[in-house]
């Protein structure tokens, strides 16, 4: 089997991203939003569509954006700003506790190192890297399903799950390319490459994909 060309993938990728949908997170980064709001927005997205997270985000953002003004929220204020997110009772608890850690452990500055980040509440390694590559411009390796479903697709890695995933791509994907691989990825699995039924038929890397596990496609 040939060795899959990661950088005509990539370029293919990056040309025909502006035609998705870019995930919430990512469009608040680009919106100049601080590192605490990426670690905010991220929380609230864990399993939950991105157009319900867009809602939450700007209805929180809009009366609290700081670890200070969220704790001047009490939970059930931070439960009805957020809903209908998914678990929006422990993700209102786990943002006052977040918020509280950093004000009190560091200055009230989102840290931007993965270990003190992976301390903070339900903080996983997606939420983290996401916060360093989209609040502090760090290279990082954020994997989500998507970009664990896409990778396995095409064969570029074999693995079992996105931690995994994430440590495969750590080894094989050139470093120029980490910053901008959840982005493209995400948008790619979101509006074509989705989960179940991927639309093959006008992917614009279809003739490079192997299908691996597609069992139907459009």
């Amino acid at each position: 089997m040939e060795e899959f060309d990661i950088d005509r993938f990539i370029v293919i990728l990056k040309e025909n991203y502006k035609k998705c949908d870019a995930p919430v997170v990512t469009f608040a980064a680009n919106n100049g939003a601080t590192p605490f709001e990426i670690l905010v927005s991220t929380v609230l997205s864990l399993r939950t569509k991105d157009e319900v997270t867009t809602r939450a985000v700007s209805k929180l953002f809009k009366v609290a954006r700081t670890p200070g003004e969220i704790l001047n929220l009490d939970e059930e204020q931070l439960k009805r700003l957020i809903y209908p997110v998914g678990f929006y009772p422990t993700k209102a608890k786990r943002l006052r506790q977040i918020s509280r850690i950093i004000i009190d452990q560091y200055q009230g500055t989102v840290p931007d190192e993965i270990d003190e980040l992976l301390k903070l509440p339900g903080v996983g390694r997606k939420t983290a890297n996401l916060v360093l590559i989209e609040g502090y411009k760090k290279d990082a390796m954020c994997v989500d399903t998507h970009v664990h479903r896409i990778n396995n697709r095409t064969g570029y890695v074999k693995t079992t799950g996105p931690e995994k995933t994430e440590f495969a791509l750590r080894e094989k994907l050139p470093g120029k390319y980490w910053k901008i691989y959840n982005k493209i990825l995400v948008a790619f699995g979101q509006v074509i490459c989705k989960p179940v039924s991927p639309l093959c038929s006008t992917c614009p890397v279809s003739q490079m994909c192997p299908r691996i596990g597609v069992k139907i496609s459009r």
